[in-house]
């Protein structure tokens, strides 16, 4: 039996900051996972963090942008907790030495992203949630936490009340994977879930093979309600082959989206007549199945992303990443011709219920990141909008 204060049950973006705060908060803090923290499903987020960080641009302007893409669904508290704390937290990551995008006057870069009515995403090339990962895993062994990788956690220790309100969380059980060895790990202040989307439900996902939904499964079974499952966000850009994630990185600095025939269909055919490419998520997925469906899909699966005119320079320098994985995935070079791309699930807006604390009705269970669900997506999340959940919530 392991005993600690806190038990954070994933190590990823949300469970690393959950961890650090709690350990500043004075706590005996211990993360349980079954993964390395630098293997976390984080480290595959391309596009970037969005904080209003200019001068022109404001919090309440990002807490706008959040509940419109949002289909007016978010709840208000959880999305004004979003807006004002990001700024502070990304500021937070670049003295821990987070290695953002600079612009050449040495501020940190920003660019637009689908649905912001300000360019306010924050990014570190096309790798920012793998920098991310790294500084604060940094922090996290900079403060000497006791990092358990490895461990399947199978279940939650709660008492069995017939009201979930009136259930107790006591710890989790998990599994060394290395040996096969059951342990009890128990939490004296409370375990924090923050296990990550389920998007290997899917058949066509961007969500890497870790992504099945244990922090949900166990919730639901000690009695946590899950909310707004039926909300589940398509990427409109992934690889058609392996479902890898092409960043909205590469619309957001000028990518175009043809039709077999050669239309930039966003235009031609109607579907955003004022943001085109950079239009949100849900909006773009829905045009390039329509541009399939009705015939003009090439190889009547897929549509093509081009970026050639953007200049090998800019590639290089902003979306180099992504040629790595046009070559190694499709066999494309995207300096000379455009990447096929179709929409695959992406992120999940549902989850434990929470509130903008990342409580949950059992008391002593905590969740954040993906497998949470304080509602501050609604309907739709904007690209750029999940990273800083991570920071923000995984921190309060």
């Amino acid at each position: 039996m392991y005993e600690h204060d806190v038990i954070v049950v994933g190590a990823g973006g949300a469970g690393l900051r959950a961890a650090i705060a709690a350990h500043e908060a004075g706590a005996d803090v211990a993360m349980v996972s079954k993964l390395h923290p630098v293997r976390s499903h984080t480290g595959a987020a391309e596009g970037g963090i969005n904080a209003a960080l200019q001068e022109g641009d404001d919090w309440e302007l990002h807490a706008y942008d959040t509940m419109k893409g949002s289909d007016y669904l978010a709840d208000a508290p959880a999305v004004e907790a979003l807006a004002q704390n990001s700024p502070e937290e990304t500021i937070n990551l670049e003295h821990w030495g987070m290695p953002f995008s600079r612009e050449d006057d040495g501020r940190v870069s920003q660019r637009p992203f689908g649905g912001l009515s300000y360019p306010r995403t924050t990014y570190a090339g096309a790798e920012t949630g793998h920098h991310l990962l790294h500084t604060m895993y940094e922090q996290v062994v900079k403060r000497g936490i006791q990092v358990y990788d490895e461990w399947y956690v199978m279940d939650l220790a709660t008492t069995d009340e017939p009201d979930p309100n009136d259930r107790e969380c006591h710890g989790v059980v998990a599994y060394d994977v290395q040996s096969g060895t059951i342990e009890g790990f128990k939490a004296n202040g409370g375990v924090v879930l923050a296990t990550g989307g389920p998007g290997q439900a899917f058949d066509h996902t961007t969500n890497a093979v870790s992504c099945t939904g244990d922090g949900h499964a166990m919730a639901y079974r000690a009695g946590a309600p899950l909310e707004d499952m039926e909300f589940i966000q398509f990427h409109p850009t992934s690889l058609p082959s392996t479902g890898v994630l092409i960043s909205e990185g590469v619309r957001g600095e000028g990518g175009i989206l043809y039709n077999n025939e050669g239309e930039r269909f966003m235009f031609e055919h109607g579907y955003a007549n004022n943001s085109g490419e950079l239009a949100s998520r849900d909006v773009v997925a829905r045009a390039e199945l329509t541009e399939v469906n009705e015939g003009r899909g090439v190889d009547d699966e897929y549509v093509h992303l081009d970026m050639r005119h953007l200049g090998e320079e800019r590639i290089m320098d902003r979306l180099e990443n992504i040629l790595h994985l046009a070559e190694d995935f499709e066999g494309v070079d995207g300096l000379v011709e455009p990447m096929p791309v179709k929409p695959g699930q992406h992120y999940a807006m549902g989850g434990i219920e929470v509130d903008e604390n990342g409580e949950s009705c059992v008391n002593g269970l905590y969740a954040a990141g993906e497998c949470a669900c304080v509602s501050v997506h609604g309907g739709n999340r904007l690209g750029g909008n999940a990273l800083p959940e991570l920071i923000v919530f995984g921190k309060r």
